[in-house]
């Protein structure tokens, strides 16, 4: 069960915050109420922080009765991804090799939530490396599904989309390379936001200019999502042709009405989707129509969207890890040595190619979007599976060669570079969530959340909660 403050958006919870109705000391025992209460059945905060929480709590309110200027998170309960780096408190990748890893300074992403005014209260849960959107690791164990505590939650920010489903907080940081932010928001019926790159820089310490992977938001509302990029979005020490900043995301405008959508369910490639998700997407294309959208089924030319994808991860894994690798292949799990000898294994040709084929890729987007706002897609290829798998092994019949193929419909659109978001897009007969990820044109973030809030305000499906957190009504009356 979840009181009802648990079950108010970020928005609602710091304007309570801030009007004087709601202490960041009371927000905190309700956030550390819920874990208590839920997190048992599903694993998805693993490391806690609550006592340096409660003395954060308590400056937060001193500085608030002193008049002080508050932030736009101020007082505001979150738990971090375990793949960023948080000071003074463990970070441990989910990897037996960084198991009791104390960093000393806060990662870019962590510090700016802090400086807006959030209170970190511990760490969710990762698969290793954040390799792989199912969350499990050696250290920790599997994070499962609120809405079907046997399934898995997805990944690889699985923790944090589990922690905002079952009510935890409303809202929280993750990442996303080949999906981990939109295969857990479609698993566990939240949004999850990969920005334009470099709109939240995501520093790399072996290559700075590193562009597949993404810092974002999760959150059950398109307004929290908008919040949380009002508080972090905004340039670093790297130039990366990023021109938006906070105030960009200050105020929504939903908005669906003579937006020029292509949809398309297999990408043209024929990738392998279950049937029963095109089912439930296919439904709710009515829904794009009657807010005023312009659909049509239609495709970015993905044809080289694979290798670009394949090649950047592979030198980004041998980049990060390949010295791990190297000295301590004991500590690392068998999938995450795979993608870094693939890197290493990388010569000149294979570079060229790479980058020949990404070249045209974007030829293929900027003709995609010459008759286009946005592209419709599913967000994943399968629905929450058994959580005791490593990765499906098959997907709508069709084997599994790597951990990566069942990903795939995600993998595709990060080949692009483009801005894209998780949308809840409905159930399935047995309750299950299933999800769209909808796609704009580079530093089209602003739009893109405007026109995901249209759909939003159509359906509402984040409101549904799971069983383990619907609303205590003794507790509200």
């Amino acid at each position: 069960m979840v009181s009802q403050l648990q079950a108010l958006s970020a928005v609602e919870i710091t304007s309570l915050i801030r009007s004087g109705q709601l202490s960041a000391r009371e927000a905190l025992a309700s956030h550390i109420d819920q874990i208590q209460k839920v997190n048992e059945s599903i694993n998805a905060v693993v490391i806690t922080d609550f006592e340096r929480a409660a003395e954060a709590a308590t400056a937060a309110d001193e500085a608030q009765a002193q008049g002080a200027e508050l932030g736009l998170l101020h007082g505001l309960p979150m738990t971090h991804k375990d793949t960023f780096n948080t000071a003074g408190l463990r970070s441990t990748q989910g990897s037996p090799a960084f198991a009791e890893n104390v960093p000393e300074h806060d990662d870019l992403q962590i510090a700016r939530l802090k400086a807006a005014g959030a209170i970190r209260t511990g760490k969710t849960n990762v698969p290793e490396f954040g390799a792989g959107s199912h969350t499990f690791n050696e250290v920790f164990g599997t994070t499962t599904n609120p809405y079907a505590t046997d399934k898995s939650a997805g990944g690889s920010s699985g923790g944090v989309a589990a922690a905002i489903a079952a009510r935890i907080q409303p809202l929280g940081d993750g990442s996303d390379m080949g999906g981990s932010l939109r295969i857990p928001g479609s698993f566990c019926n939240v949004f999850g936001f990969r920005p334009s790159y470099g709109v939240i820089p995501l520093g790399s310490a072996g290559n700075a200019h590193a562009w597949l992977a993404r810092s974002g938001p999760m959150a059950r509302t398109v307004a929290d999502v908008a919040l949380f990029m009002q508080a972090s979005a905004g340039n670093d020490k790297i130039h990366t042709g990023n021109t938006l900043s906070g105030q960009d995301f200050a105020s929504l405008h939903p908005e669906l009405k003579g937006a020029r959508i292509g949809y398309c369910f297999d990408f043209g490639l024929n990738v392998p989707v279950e049937p029963e998700v095109i089912e439930v997407l296919r439904g709710q294309l009515a829904v794009f129509e009657q807010a005023g959208a312009i659909l049509e089924e239609a495709t970015i030319d993905f044809s080289d969207a694979d290798e670009v994808f394949s090649v950047t991860r592979a030198f980004d894994f041998a980049t990060g890890l390949g010295g791990l690798v190297r000295e301590h292949p004991e500590l690392v799990k068998p999938e995450v040595i795979w993608n870094v000898n693939k890197g290493l294994a990388l010569d000149a040709d294979a570079m060229i190619s790479a980058a020949a084929a990404r070249t045209r890729l974007g030829e293929a987007v900027d003709s995609y979007f010459e008759r286009f706002d946005f592209f419709l897609s599913p967000a994943a290829q399968v629905l929450p599976f058994d959580a005791t798998w490593r990765y499906p092994e098959q997907v709508a019949g069709v084997p599994s060669e790597t951990y990566l193929d069942w990903m795939r419909s995600a993998c595709l659109l990060s080949a692009t570079s483009l801005p894209v978001i998780a949308m809840p897009g409905g159930f399935t007969a047995s309750g299950l969530p299933v999800g769209w990820q909808l796609a704009a044109n580079h530093y089209r973030d602003v739009e893109l959340l405007n026109a995901a809030a249209g759909y939003e305000e159509a359906t509402h499906f984040a409101d549904r909660a799971p069983a383990l957190a619907q609303l205590d009504t003794e507790a509200a009356q």
